[in-house]
Protein backbone atom coordinates (compact mmCIF):
# COMPACT_ATOMS: atom_id res chain seq x y z
CA UNK A 1 0.00 0.00 0.00
CA UNK A 2 1.40 3.41 -0.92
CA UNK A 3 2.08 5.94 1.82
CA UNK A 4 -0.25 8.78 0.86
CA UNK A 5 1.14 10.93 3.64
CA UNK A 6 4.52 10.99 1.91
CA UNK A 7 3.04 13.28 -0.71
CA UNK A 8 1.98 15.93 1.81
CA UNK A 9 3.86 19.12 2.54
CA UNK A 10 6.36 18.81 5.42
CA UNK A 11 4.79 21.85 7.12
CA UNK A 12 1.45 20.02 7.25
CA UNK A 13 3.00 16.78 8.46
CA UNK A 14 4.91 18.64 11.18
CA UNK A 15 1.82 20.40 12.56
CA UNK A 16 1.62 19.14 16.15
CA UNK A 17 -1.54 17.68 17.65
CA UNK A 18 -3.17 20.04 20.14
CA UNK A 19 -2.62 18.98 23.73
CA UNK A 20 -5.85 20.76 24.59
CA UNK A 21 -7.87 18.80 22.06
CA UNK A 22 -6.31 15.55 23.26
CA UNK A 23 -7.75 16.03 26.74
CA UNK A 24 -11.07 17.27 25.36
CA UNK A 25 -11.46 14.18 23.16
CA UNK A 26 -10.49 11.94 26.09
CA UNK A 27 -13.11 13.32 28.47
CA UNK A 28 -15.76 14.89 26.26
CA UNK A 29 -18.61 12.47 27.06
CA UNK A 30 -17.90 11.85 30.76
CA UNK A 31 -21.05 12.13 32.85
CA UNK A 32 -20.89 15.01 35.31
CA UNK A 33 -17.48 16.24 34.16
CA UNK A 34 -16.82 19.98 34.56
CA UNK A 35 -15.13 21.02 31.28
CA UNK A 36 -12.65 23.83 31.94
CA UNK A 37 -10.22 22.93 29.17
CA UNK A 38 -11.36 25.26 26.36
CA UNK A 39 -11.36 29.04 26.21
CA UNK A 40 -15.08 29.59 26.37
CA UNK A 41 -17.71 30.17 29.00
CA UNK A 42 -21.03 28.50 29.72
CA UNK A 43 -23.27 31.38 28.64
CA UNK A 44 -25.02 31.16 25.29
CA UNK A 45 -24.89 34.03 22.81
CA UNK A 46 -27.28 36.75 24.01
CA UNK A 47 -30.72 36.91 22.42
CA UNK A 48 -30.33 40.36 20.85
CA UNK A 49 -27.34 39.12 18.83
CA UNK A 50 -29.21 36.01 17.65
CA UNK A 51 -32.27 38.11 16.77
CA UNK A 52 -30.19 40.39 14.53
CA UNK A 53 -28.85 37.38 12.66
CA UNK A 54 -32.33 35.87 12.37
CA UNK A 55 -33.76 39.08 10.93
CA UNK A 56 -30.99 39.10 8.36
CA UNK A 57 -31.78 35.56 7.28
CA UNK A 58 -35.48 36.36 7.09
CA UNK A 59 -34.66 39.35 4.89
CA UNK A 60 -32.86 37.09 2.42
CA UNK A 61 -29.30 38.25 3.12
CA UNK A 62 -27.82 34.95 2.00
CA UNK A 63 -25.64 36.01 -0.94
CA UNK A 64 -21.95 36.75 -1.44
CA UNK A 65 -20.87 39.97 0.18
CA UNK A 66 -17.99 42.37 0.73
CA UNK A 67 -14.69 40.55 1.19
CA UNK A 68 -13.56 43.14 3.72
CA UNK A 69 -16.81 42.90 5.65
CA UNK A 70 -20.11 44.71 5.28
CA UNK A 71 -19.80 48.50 5.67
CA UNK A 72 -22.11 48.50 8.72
CA UNK A 73 -19.84 46.14 10.63
CA UNK A 74 -16.63 47.93 9.69
CA UNK A 75 -18.19 51.21 10.84
CA UNK A 76 -19.29 49.56 14.11
CA UNK A 77 -15.75 48.26 14.66
CA UNK A 78 -14.41 51.77 14.16
CA UNK A 79 -16.92 53.19 16.66
CA UNK A 80 -15.98 50.51 19.16
CA UNK A 81 -12.28 51.32 18.81
CA UNK A 82 -12.93 55.03 19.30
CA UNK A 83 -14.90 54.33 22.48
CA UNK A 84 -12.23 52.06 23.90
CA UNK A 85 -9.07 53.93 22.98
CA UNK A 86 -10.21 57.54 22.73
CA UNK A 87 -8.61 58.00 19.31
CA UNK A 88 -10.17 58.43 15.86
CA UNK A 89 -10.54 55.16 13.96
CA UNK A 90 -11.47 54.87 10.30
CA UNK A 91 -13.56 51.95 9.01
CA UNK A 92 -10.88 51.48 6.33
CA UNK A 93 -8.62 50.00 9.04
CA UNK A 94 -10.95 47.06 9.76
CA UNK A 95 -11.38 43.72 7.97
CA UNK A 96 -13.85 41.01 8.96
CA UNK A 97 -12.59 37.44 9.15
CA UNK A 98 -14.04 34.00 9.70
CA UNK A 99 -12.86 33.82 13.34
CA UNK A 100 -9.95 35.21 15.30
CA UNK A 101 -7.99 32.14 14.20
CA UNK A 102 -8.42 33.12 10.56
CA UNK A 103 -7.28 36.63 11.46
CA UNK A 104 -4.07 35.11 12.82
CA UNK A 105 -3.66 32.91 9.76
CA UNK A 106 -4.10 35.86 7.40
CA UNK A 107 -1.63 37.96 9.38
CA UNK A 108 0.90 35.13 9.28
CA UNK A 109 0.40 34.60 5.55
CA UNK A 110 0.88 38.30 4.85
CA UNK A 111 3.96 38.75 7.00
CA UNK A 112 6.10 35.60 7.11
CA UNK A 113 7.28 32.71 5.01
CA UNK A 114 10.02 30.13 4.64
CA UNK A 115 13.24 31.14 6.38
CA UNK A 116 11.64 33.89 8.49
CA UNK A 117 11.52 33.99 12.27
CA UNK A 118 8.80 35.23 14.61
CA UNK A 119 9.44 36.02 18.27
CA UNK A 120 6.70 34.63 20.54
CA UNK A 121 6.74 35.05 24.32
CA UNK A 122 5.69 31.76 25.92
CA UNK A 123 3.63 30.21 27.42
CA UNK A 124 1.34 31.00 24.49
CA UNK A 125 -1.81 29.65 22.89
CA UNK A 126 -0.62 26.69 20.74
CA UNK A 127 -2.52 27.76 17.62
CA UNK A 128 -0.20 30.74 17.21
CA UNK A 129 3.13 28.91 16.70
CA UNK A 130 1.28 26.33 14.60
CA UNK A 131 -0.07 29.00 12.25
CA UNK A 132 3.42 30.46 11.89
CA UNK A 133 5.05 27.09 11.26
CA UNK A 134 2.48 26.20 8.60
CA UNK A 135 3.79 29.18 6.60
CA UNK A 136 7.30 27.72 6.75
CA UNK A 137 8.54 30.24 9.29
CA UNK A 138 10.24 29.43 12.59
CA UNK A 139 8.97 30.38 16.01
CA UNK A 140 11.59 31.67 18.43
CA UNK A 141 10.21 31.20 21.92
CA UNK A 142 10.96 33.89 24.47
CA UNK A 143 10.24 32.06 27.73
CA UNK A 144 8.66 34.21 30.39
CA UNK A 145 9.69 33.86 34.03
CA UNK A 146 7.26 32.60 36.65
CA UNK A 147 7.09 33.82 40.23
CA UNK A 148 4.13 33.83 42.65
CA UNK A 149 4.05 37.60 42.25
CA UNK A 150 3.51 37.28 38.51
CA UNK A 151 4.91 36.26 35.15
CA UNK A 152 7.63 38.51 33.69
CA UNK A 153 8.73 39.18 30.13
CA UNK A 154 12.45 40.00 29.94
CA UNK A 155 12.55 42.83 27.39
CA UNK A 156 16.34 42.62 27.06
CA UNK A 157 15.99 38.95 26.17
CA UNK A 158 13.33 39.83 23.61
CA UNK A 159 15.56 42.47 22.02
CA UNK A 160 18.58 40.13 22.00
CA UNK A 161 16.57 37.49 20.11
CA UNK A 162 16.12 39.77 17.09
CA UNK A 163 18.24 38.45 14.26
CA UNK A 164 18.73 38.99 10.53
CA UNK A 165 15.75 36.77 9.63
CA UNK A 166 13.36 38.05 12.31
CA UNK A 167 10.22 39.45 10.69
CA UNK A 168 7.72 39.91 13.48
CA UNK A 169 6.85 39.81 17.18
CA UNK A 170 3.61 38.12 18.17
CA UNK A 171 2.30 39.44 21.49
CA UNK A 172 -0.82 38.29 23.31
CA UNK A 173 -1.82 40.49 26.25
CA UNK A 174 -3.70 39.81 28.46
CA UNK A 175 -2.11 36.45 27.93
CA UNK A 176 -3.68 33.09 27.31
CA UNK A 177 -2.80 31.09 29.42
CA UNK A 178 -0.95 32.99 32.16
CA UNK A 179 -3.06 36.12 32.62
CA UNK A 180 0.08 38.27 32.31
CA UNK A 181 -0.96 41.75 31.22
CA UNK A 182 1.60 44.11 29.72
CA UNK A 183 1.82 47.63 31.10
CA UNK A 184 1.72 50.66 28.85
CA UNK A 185 5.44 51.10 29.47
CA UNK A 186 6.19 47.52 28.41
CA UNK A 187 4.15 47.94 25.24
CA UNK A 188 6.05 51.14 24.42
CA UNK A 189 9.35 49.34 24.94
CA UNK A 190 8.29 46.42 22.72
CA UNK A 191 7.16 48.85 20.03
CA UNK A 192 10.55 50.60 20.24
CA UNK A 193 12.31 47.25 19.67
CA UNK A 194 10.13 46.61 16.62
CA UNK A 195 10.70 50.09 15.21
CA UNK A 196 14.48 49.85 15.57
CA UNK A 197 14.61 46.59 13.63
CA UNK A 198 11.80 47.23 11.14
CA UNK A 199 9.70 44.39 12.55
CA UNK A 200 5.97 43.88 12.40
CA UNK A 201 3.95 43.34 15.56
CA UNK A 202 0.94 41.04 15.55
CA UNK A 203 -1.07 42.23 18.54
CA UNK A 204 -3.53 39.72 19.98
CA UNK A 205 -5.59 41.73 22.48
CA UNK A 206 -8.58 39.38 22.47
CA UNK A 207 -8.84 39.44 26.27
CA UNK A 208 -8.40 43.19 26.57
CA UNK A 209 -11.78 43.72 28.27
CA UNK A 210 -11.20 40.98 30.85
CA UNK A 211 -9.22 42.78 33.56
CA UNK A 212 -9.73 42.74 37.31
CA UNK A 213 -8.33 46.04 38.61
CA UNK A 214 -11.44 48.10 37.90
CA UNK A 215 -10.13 49.43 34.58
CA UNK A 216 -12.43 49.34 31.54
CA UNK A 217 -9.72 47.59 29.52
CA UNK A 218 -6.11 46.49 29.54
CA UNK A 219 -3.28 48.65 28.17
CA UNK A 220 -3.11 48.37 24.39
CA UNK A 221 -0.70 49.09 21.58
CA UNK A 222 -3.36 51.63 20.59
CA UNK A 223 -2.14 53.68 23.55
CA UNK A 224 1.42 54.03 22.23
CA UNK A 225 1.28 53.48 18.44
CA UNK A 226 1.19 55.91 15.55
CA UNK A 227 -1.16 55.23 12.59
CA UNK A 228 1.67 54.13 10.30
CA UNK A 229 3.36 51.74 12.76
CA UNK A 230 3.83 48.19 11.55
CA UNK A 231 1.12 46.68 13.75
CA UNK A 232 -1.62 44.24 12.82
CA UNK A 233 -4.27 43.63 15.47
CA UNK A 234 -6.17 40.33 15.51
CA UNK A 235 -9.40 40.00 17.46
CA UNK A 236 -12.62 38.02 17.76
CA UNK A 237 -16.24 38.25 18.83
CA UNK A 238 -15.93 34.91 20.62
CA UNK A 239 -14.98 36.04 24.12
CA UNK A 240 -16.71 39.36 24.84
CA UNK A 241 -20.13 38.31 23.59
CA UNK A 242 -20.14 34.50 24.01
CA UNK A 243 -19.95 33.90 20.24
CA UNK A 244 -17.34 31.13 20.05
CA UNK A 245 -19.45 29.04 17.67
CA UNK A 246 -20.14 31.94 15.29
CA UNK A 247 -16.54 32.08 14.02
CA UNK A 248 -16.37 35.81 13.36
CA UNK A 249 -13.28 37.90 14.02
CA UNK A 250 -11.48 40.90 12.62
CA UNK A 251 -8.17 42.43 11.71
CA UNK A 252 -7.19 46.03 12.27
CA UNK A 253 -4.30 47.18 10.10
CA UNK A 254 -3.02 50.23 8.23
CA UNK A 255 -5.33 50.88 5.25
CA UNK A 256 -2.39 50.45 2.87
CA UNK A 257 -2.66 46.71 3.53
CA UNK A 258 -6.30 46.65 2.47
CA UNK A 259 -5.94 45.10 -0.99
CA UNK A 260 -3.63 42.39 0.33
CA UNK A 261 -5.92 41.44 3.22
CA UNK A 262 -8.95 41.51 0.93
CA UNK A 263 -7.24 39.10 -1.46
CA UNK A 264 -6.28 36.75 1.37
CA UNK A 265 -9.90 36.66 2.54
CA UNK A 266 -11.06 36.05 -1.03
CA UNK A 267 -8.69 33.16 -1.55
CA UNK A 268 -9.56 31.46 1.73
CA UNK A 269 -13.26 31.91 2.59
CA UNK A 270 -14.54 34.55 0.14
CA UNK A 271 -16.00 36.48 3.06
CA UNK A 272 -18.12 36.04 6.18
CA UNK A 273 -21.85 35.35 5.89
CA UNK A 274 -23.90 38.56 6.11
CA UNK A 275 -26.28 37.26 8.76
CA UNK A 276 -23.33 36.49 11.05
CA UNK A 277 -22.03 40.01 10.50
CA UNK A 278 -25.43 41.49 11.41
CA UNK A 279 -25.21 39.67 14.72
CA UNK A 280 -21.71 41.07 15.20
CA UNK A 281 -22.97 44.63 14.64
CA UNK A 282 -25.58 44.08 17.35
CA UNK A 283 -22.90 42.77 19.71
CA UNK A 284 -20.76 45.88 19.25
CA UNK A 285 -23.59 48.41 19.44
CA UNK A 286 -25.69 46.85 22.22
CA UNK A 287 -23.42 44.40 24.03
CA UNK A 288 -21.90 46.42 26.87
CA UNK A 289 -24.52 45.27 29.37
CA UNK A 290 -23.95 41.62 28.55
CA UNK A 291 -20.18 42.10 28.76
CA UNK A 292 -20.54 43.77 32.18
CA UNK A 293 -22.62 40.79 33.34
CA UNK A 294 -19.93 38.40 32.12
CA UNK A 295 -17.17 40.37 33.83
CA UNK A 296 -18.96 40.41 37.18
CA UNK A 297 -19.64 36.69 36.98
CA UNK A 298 -16.10 35.82 35.92
CA UNK A 299 -14.63 38.08 38.60
CA UNK A 300 -16.53 36.19 41.31
CA UNK A 301 -15.45 32.84 39.84
CA UNK A 302 -11.86 34.06 39.85
CA UNK A 303 -12.13 35.11 43.52
CA UNK A 304 -13.53 31.73 44.60
CA UNK A 305 -10.93 29.80 42.63
CA UNK A 306 -7.96 31.77 43.95
CA UNK A 307 -9.21 31.41 47.53
CA UNK A 308 -9.67 27.64 47.22
CA UNK A 309 -6.47 26.71 45.37
CA UNK A 310 -4.42 29.42 47.07
CA UNK A 311 -4.97 27.63 50.39
CA UNK A 312 -3.32 24.48 49.04
CA UNK A 313 0.43 24.41 49.84
CA UNK A 314 1.21 22.18 46.85
CA UNK A 315 -0.45 24.51 44.34
CA UNK A 316 1.57 27.39 42.86
CA UNK A 317 0.28 30.17 40.63
CA UNK A 318 0.39 33.89 39.94
CA UNK A 319 -2.97 35.63 40.19
CA UNK A 320 -4.02 36.48 36.61
CA UNK A 321 -4.28 40.19 35.92
CA UNK A 322 -6.37 39.64 32.82
CA UNK A 323 -8.06 36.98 30.71
CA UNK A 324 -10.06 34.21 32.32
CA UNK A 325 -7.55 31.45 32.98
CA UNK A 326 -5.65 30.22 36.01
CA UNK A 327 -2.29 28.72 35.08
CA UNK A 328 -1.14 26.67 38.04
CA UNK A 329 1.35 23.97 39.00
CA UNK A 330 1.04 21.12 41.49
CA UNK A 331 4.24 20.23 43.32
CA UNK A 332 5.21 16.63 42.66
CA UNK A 333 3.25 16.45 39.38
CA UNK A 334 5.63 17.51 36.59
CA UNK A 335 3.97 15.50 33.79
CA UNK A 336 0.90 17.63 33.24
CA UNK A 337 0.05 16.02 29.90
CA UNK A 338 -0.57 12.80 31.83
CA UNK A 339 -2.01 14.69 34.79
CA UNK A 340 -4.69 16.27 32.61
CA UNK A 341 -5.93 12.81 31.64
CA UNK A 342 -5.77 11.60 35.25
CA UNK A 343 -7.85 14.52 36.49
CA UNK A 344 -10.55 13.57 34.01
CA UNK A 345 -10.59 10.03 35.44
CA UNK A 346 -9.94 10.80 39.09
CA UNK A 347 -11.54 14.22 39.73
CA UNK A 348 -14.01 14.53 36.84
CA UNK A 349 -12.57 17.94 35.92
CA UNK A 350 -11.21 18.78 32.46
CA UNK A 351 -8.11 21.00 32.33
CA UNK A 352 -5.57 21.79 29.60
CA UNK A 353 -1.96 20.64 30.10
CA UNK A 354 0.66 23.38 30.20
CA UNK A 355 2.84 21.47 27.74
CA UNK A 356 0.38 22.56 25.04
CA UNK A 357 1.53 26.17 25.53
CA UNK A 358 5.24 25.83 24.78
CA UNK A 359 8.33 24.87 26.76
CA UNK A 360 7.70 27.55 29.39
CA UNK A 361 4.36 25.92 30.18
CA UNK A 362 5.81 22.58 31.27
CA UNK A 363 4.62 21.62 34.73
CA UNK A 364 1.49 23.77 34.63
CA UNK A 365 -2.22 23.28 33.96
CA UNK A 366 -4.66 25.81 32.50
CA UNK A 367 -8.13 26.18 34.00
CA UNK A 368 -10.75 28.36 32.31
CA UNK A 369 -12.90 30.10 34.95
CA UNK A 370 -15.32 31.78 32.52
CA UNK A 371 -18.17 29.78 34.07
CA UNK A 372 -20.70 30.22 36.82
CA UNK A 373 -19.31 30.73 40.33
CA UNK A 374 -21.14 27.59 41.48
CA UNK A 375 -19.50 25.50 38.77
CA UNK A 376 -16.04 26.90 39.52
CA UNK A 377 -16.50 26.38 43.27
CA UNK A 378 -17.43 22.75 42.62
CA UNK A 379 -14.45 22.23 40.30
CA UNK A 380 -12.09 23.74 42.88
CA UNK A 381 -13.57 21.51 45.58
CA UNK A 382 -12.98 18.44 43.42
CA UNK A 383 -9.35 19.40 42.80
CA UNK A 384 -8.77 20.10 46.51
CA UNK A 385 -10.36 16.76 47.43
CA UNK A 386 -8.18 15.01 44.84
CA UNK A 387 -5.06 16.61 46.35
CA UNK A 388 -6.14 15.50 49.85
CA UNK A 389 -6.45 11.82 48.99
CA UNK A 390 -3.92 9.82 51.05
CA UNK A 391 -2.21 8.41 47.97
CA UNK A 392 -1.39 11.94 46.82
CA UNK A 393 -0.23 13.49 50.11
CA UNK A 394 3.60 13.62 50.11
Amino acid sequence: MSDLRAGLRPEALAAPPSGIVEVMNYGRDRAGLIPLWAGEGDLATPRFVCDAATRSLAAGETFYTWQRGIPDLRAALARNAERLYGRPAAPERFFVTGSGMQAIQIAATALVGAGDEVLVPTPSWPNVPAAIALRGARVVEIPMTFAPSGWTLDLDRLAAAVGPTTRAIFLNTPCNPTGWTATREELAAILAIARRSGLWIVADEVYGRFVFDGSPRAPSFHDVAEPDDRIVWVDTFSKNWAMTGWRVGWIEAPPELGDVIENLVQYSTSGVAVFLQRGAVAALDHGEGFLAHQLARIGESRRLLIAALGAEPRVRFAEPGGGFYLFFAVDGEPDTARLGLRLVDEANVGLAPGTAFGTAGAGFLRLCFARSPDSIAEAAARIVAWLAEPSRVP
